[in-house]
């Protein structure tokens, strides 16, 4: 019986190295994919804790309000990207899991080859090259220079047993680590499996307690839309009077210049590009704040055929909670609205941050501000147990929606 030649076994090592770097490329996707959602997943259970604390707040009030439906319409948002999330996890982990599988047969079939290679060549070695053999073989030599070349060829094939043997061990201890890893992998899929059926029966609980609040809250549909025209003609007040301060702070640019001259400064241009480098990553204004109400315009949550219009966002914070710029920039204008009380406008370049319905304001006119820096409290609803602050975002005379540049 003939050893397999070592170019046979080149080849299939050389074969095993490129599916072996193919595997290990889908490996390292599937594991960068699940840690980019892993961290997904928890910063989404963080968000649904925060949203649930808000709402444990308002449970200290007599009566469900429009803005607790709010808050549980934002749970349920969050419960159901929670849950899209964790089922991408366990697709990962599936991908990961074949992934292993084709690398755990792969490296079985390499072992079964080298297994039976070795056997051949322990066959060969006992058949042919036993101690007396060996020394016949070399003392039988022409010359002193045949029997040194044989001697290194019957060393060389020693080390080369051995070797094999070394790679034999090295492949069967490499398969027992990659078993129990899988086994850690699919114990890992079991506990996502399960974390998201209890995040749909939470759903459930939590469409039916949305049910619950629309059916109580459709017995005042008179008091919600009271509420509704006073607010949204506040936010139309305010849309005024952002467009009344653009025009004068215009005119003043514009004053004693020639129309050359009468755009923005150089430092203005800078820090106009500086602040839309950062879109997406503006810190928000409330810590630990939570999103009742989005920009645009959409349907009302309970009141059937009535849209609602945002120029921003309506973020609602635990009690007299804090609010901070969102970038350095310099107090443009405060104002007092009716129904949405003291508003700041802050200006950063063409852009305007303006934050509205504050208690207190910490800054004055023209004052520089700086990045997270506080400029007021947002207003503290007493009944609702609550603050809330509209947060709108321009540039030049274009509404923006705040949650695409904030992080």
């Amino acid at each position: 019986m003939k050893p397999v030649s070592s170019y046979h076994i080149q080849r299939v090592i050389s074969y095993s190295l490129v599916i072996g770097l193919v595997i290990f490329w889908l490996t390292d996707q599937a594991q960068t994919t699940g840690d980019n959602l892993n961290t997904k997943r928890k910063q989404l259970e963080k968000e649904i804790q925060n949203t649930t604390k808000l709402l444990d707040q308002t449970k200290k009030t007599k009566e469900l309000s429009l803005r607790d439906l709010q808050l549980i319409n934002r749970r349920i948002s969050q419960r159901e990207a929670l849950i899209r999330t964790i089922s991408q996890e366990i697709r990962s982990v599936d991908q990961q899991i074949q992934a292993d599988n084709i690398l755990i047969d792969k490296r079985t079939r390499e072992l079964k080859a080298l297994k039976t290679e070795y056997a051949r060549m322990i066959y060969y070695a006992n058949k042919i090259m036993k101690a007396q053999t060996k020394l016949v073989f070399i003392f039988s030599a022409e010359d002193f220079n045949q029997a040194s070349q044989r001697f290194k060829y019957y060393r060389q094939y020693s080390i080369y047993l051995r070797k094999q043997a070394d790679r034999i061990r090295g492949i069967q201890e490499e398969l027992s680590r990659q078993r129990a890893e899988q086994e850690i992998i699919r114990t890992e899929k079991m506990k996502l499996a399960d974390a998201e059926q209890q995040e749909k029966n939470r759903l459930n609980r939590e469409k039916q307690q949305k049910d619950h609040v629309v059916k109580d809250l459709s017995k005042k549909e008179k008091q919600l839309l009271s509420t509704l025209r006073s607010k949204q003609l506040a936010l139309q007040k305010l849309q005024v009077e952002i467009e009344r301060v653009i025009a004068e702070e215009a005119r003043a640019k514009a004053g004693g210049k020639g129309a050359k001259d009468a755009g923005m400064s150089s430092a203005d241009i800078r820090l106009s590009s500086t602040f839309a480098a950062n879109k997406g990553l503006l810190p928000w204004p409330i810590d630990q704040g939570v999103v009742t109400s989005t920009f645009g315009e959409h349907p009302h949550p309970v009141l059937k055929y009535v849209k609602v219009k945002n120029n921003g966002i309506d973020i609602t914070g635990t009690q007299h909670s804090q609010v901070k710029a969102v970038f350095t920039g310099t107090v443009s204008r405060i104002l007092s609205v009716p129904n949405l009380n003291k508003v700041v406008i802050l200006r950063h370049g063409e852009y305007l941050t303006v934050y509205s319905n504050l208690d207190e304001v910490s800054v004055s006119d023209g004052q520089q501000v700086s990045t997270q820096q506080v400029i007021g409290k947002a207003h503290y609803d007493r009944q609702e147990n609550e603050s809330e602050l509209n947060f709108q975002l321009w540039m030049g005379k274009t509404i923006l929606d705040p949650q695409d540049w904030l992080r």
